[in-house]
Formats: structure tokens, C-alpha cells, sequence
């Protein structure tokens, strides 16, 4: 058996997202009629919004705004300034969740890849909040789906690695502005069948005792790059934005590639699927919680919070999977359970949750 992982304890959670609320019908409508003419295939297209599982997703612009043509500038004005809105309203929510307030906080842990921001929004959220002087900084970049998983489990690192450390972990992807018009490809295509806006913040501590003792447990972080897979997922960064890879072979990679990855995992931690009471997971589309669910070798549509939250905000990219963590601490199931998510790299990150 390896050596005990010391445990770091959510002490708060919040999300976000912003004011704009677009159903699923509305955005296929709206596809069918700026791709018509311009996409040979885009009838056969379309069944992918009724497919994909999702009812409503939420965007920092209305739909109309699509309308007209946005270049870079503008396009990351709008994300600096909406990421950071909502990143500071979750953070705030999430420090009230705990108990706690903004003088509380240590260190922050920035991770985004819908845009840039250089002073990087970390330092965007400790202006705004007006947090301590001397508070650690941590921007992430470019883990894509993966940085909820991946990106919780380095800011677990830093509050482990020294006692007493309050870290804040936010996340924010506001995927609807890298939407680019004049793309016709099957990629942007699906990109616009799936992705939505949101954000959200997370508290940990080492256990230290007092309210740093309470709240789920992280332990046991882990992830796997795959080789030869740059191409599987990722942006291509075009002159009007950013231009979005996938690859159609994403669900059967998970099918083929994930169980023995998953196995190293347990191995390593001594543990079995069946140990598990649940799988907190970032739901990326249908057919791949389809596949996630054969992979933890569930019944279909067994991963009933990753597909609700499919259904109620679409693929909000790193964001995601923090939406579905939500909803699990919000049933009050106590037992271990195993977050995932998938991203470029093409990666995938594994991190224990245990809920008292």
C-alpha cells in the first residue's frame, strides 16, 4: 500500500454563469440558418443539437450578437472583463459558503483557455476583491477541458504543501466567444452544438483542525498525456480567434485508451472500481459520457449528474466538472468518489473525493 496522502478539505464551492440564457432550439435555428449555403452538409449537421443532450446553455453576449463580425480585440475584451465578473461573484459566494472572508484567502489559482489576460485574471480577481498583498498567485493555461480536474488537484498541491494555507481555485471558460463566423467547418459546427459559458470558485485546506477540518477530503490526484494525441483536441489560433480541434475519435480513444490508464490509478492507490460510491466527471458531450459510462462500467445513463448538467448548462469546458461537484455534495452522499476529465494533451486527470 503507498504512503497516506495528507488530505486537503473543500471548505467552500460556488458557480456562475452569466445573464444570457439560450436554449438549445434557439442556437439550432440559428445555426441552420448562418451555415445554410455555406456548409454542404449542414442539414445532415443539425440532428447534432437534438442529440447532444442539452436543453439550455448560457452566454456573456445574446445570440443576436453573432450577427456581426468581432475580431480579436474585441472578442477578448468581453472575456477579460466577464470572466473576471464572474470569477469575483463566485468567489465571493463561495468564501460565504465556507464561513470565511476575502482576508482568509492565501493563495489563487487561475485557470482559463477560452482567452488571455496578462496581468492574468488571478491578478485581475485579487485587484477587484481588493484580497491581501502577499496572496500566492497561480495562472493556468491550456488544459482545456482537463483544467477542472487537473487544475483542482495543483491548488490541493499548494495548500498541502504549506499548513495553514487558504487556497482559492477558480475556474472560468466562456467558450461562446471563440465562435468564429466565417469558420464553416464540421468542427465549429459541433463546437456550436456544445459549448457554454461559466465559471466557479472552490476554497481548500490542508486539515488542520477547526473549519479547516471540515468539508469533502481531495486526495489522490493523478493524469496521463497520451502519446501521439496533439491533434485530438486543442485550438488552432486563426487571425479572428481561435479555431476549434476535435477529433471524431474522441469517444472511442476513451473506450480503447482510458480503462488501463484508469487501472495504473487504482493500482497505484491500492484501490478497485467497486470502491467507489461515484464518478464526479466532466461530461465533455453525449457520446462521450456514453463512453465514460462504459468505462466505470455503469448502466447507460448512469452518470446522472454529468449528464444533468449536460442538459442545464452544455460543456463549459474546465468549468464543468466543478458544476458537477456541486451537485453531488448537494445530495449529502457521504463515500469516496472519483473525478475526472479529459482535455488536450490529449490528457486526462484523476482526483479521490471523499464526502463525510
Amino acid at each position: 500500500m503507498p504512503a497516506p496522502v495528507p488530505s486537503v478539505r473543500l471548505l467552500g464551492l460556488a458557480t456562475a454563469v452569466p445573464a444570457h440564457a439560450l436554449s438549445q432550439d434557439a442556437i439550432k435555428a440559428w445555426a441552420r440558418e448562418l451555415f445554410n449555403g455555406r456548409t454542404a452538409d449542414i442539414e445532415r449537421l443539425l440532428p447534432a443539437f437534438d442529440n447532444a443532450g442539452i436543453e439550455t446553455r448560457y452566454s456573456c453576449v445574446p445570440l443576436g450578437w453573432h450577427g456581426n463580425r468581432h475580431g480579436w480585440l474585441e472578442r477578448n475584451s468581453l472575456y477579460v472583463d466577464n470572466a473576471v465578473a464572474l470569477l469575483s461573484r463566485a468567489a465571493t459566494d463561495c468564501l460565504d459558503a465556507a464561513g470565511l472572508t476575502l482576508a482568509d484567502v492565501d493563495a489563487v489559482v487561475a485557470v482559463s483557455t477560452s482567452g488571455f489576460a496578462t496581468p492574468s485574471l488571478d491578478a485581475l480577481v485579487i485587484e477587484r476583491l481588493r484580497l491581501k498583498r502577499n496572496v500566492a498567485r497561480l495562472p493556468v493555461f491550456g488544459l482545456g477541458c482537463a483544467g477542472g480536474v487537473v487544475g483542482l488537484a495543483r491548488a490541493a498541491e499548494m495548500a498541502r504543501a504549506v499548513p495553514g494555507r487558504r487556497v482559492l481555485f477558480l475556474v472560468a471558460e466562456l467558450c461562446g466567444l471563440t465562435f468564429r463566423d466565417r469558420d464553416s467547418s464540421k468542427s465549429n459546427v459541433i463546437a456550436t452544438v456544445l459549448f457554454g459559458d461559466g465559471a466557479a470558485a472552490a476554497l481548500l485546506a490542508a486539515d488542520g483542525g477547526g473549519k479547516d477540518s471540515e468539508g469533502p477530503r481531495l486526495s489522490r490526484a493523478a493524469e496521463h498525456t497520451w502519446p501521439n494525441s496533439l491533434d485530438v483536441m486543442g485550438w488552432h489560433i486563426e487571425d479572428d480567434g481561435f479555431g476549434v480541434l476535435f477529433s471524431q475519435d474522441i469517444p472511442s480513444l476513451v473506450t480503447r485508451e482510458m480503462p488501463a490508464v484508469l487501472d495504473a490509478y487504482l493500482d497505484a492507490h491500492g484501490l478497485k472500481l467497486g470502491d467507489y460510491d461515484g464518478f464526479v466527471c466532466h461530461p465533455g458531450g453525449a457520446k462521450v459520457v456514453a463512453a465514460l459510462e462504459q468505462v466505470f462500467e455503469l448502466a447507460p445513463g448512469g452518470l446522472t449528474h454529468a449528464r444533468g448538467v449536460l442538459r442545464d448548462y452544455g460543456n463549459m469546458s474546465a468549468a464543468t466538472v466543478m458544476f458537477v461537484l456541486e451537485r453531488f455534495i448537494a445530495d449529502h452522499r457521504p463515500g469516496r468518489y472519483l473525478m475526472s476529465a479529459l482535455g488536450p494533451g490529449f490528457s486526462v486527470g484523476f482526483l479521490t473525493l471523499e464526502i463525510p
